[in-house]
């Protein structure tokens, strides 16, 4: 729940900047999966797939792939989140993220 509380701020916040037209959103939602997908003029974009896994059993969840990206303004660089949200938690990667020792 929390993951989807994230995903909504950040999206509010690219839609609530004046300089920013949404130029993609593409939604849909089934009764065992749903994907988005969205873009804004400013370089943020989103996409997600979530899958309900192991239906009716004492396993079940939902396993959500995805990516989020943005542009810094000062820099003009891009930097872009990857994640699997899963029964194992929420699991970022990006280029500009730090590495856990093995």
């Amino acid at each position: 729940m929390k993951f989807v509380i994230v995903l909504v701020a950040l999206f509010a916040l690219a839609s609530a900047r004046p300089d920013a037209e949404v130029l993609k959103d593409v939604r849909n939602v089934e009764p065992e999966s749903y994907n988005f997908e969205s873009e804004t003029s400013n370089g943020i974009s989103q996409q997600e797939e979530g899958v309900l896994k192991n239906a009716g059993t004492d396993h079940e969840a939902i396993v959500v792939h995805g990516s989020y990206s943005w542009v810094d303004e000062k820099t003009g660089e891009k930097f872009t989140v990857t994640y699997v949200a899963d029964e194992n938690g929420f699991q970022p990667s990006g280029a500009h993220l730090p590495v856990a020792p093995q």
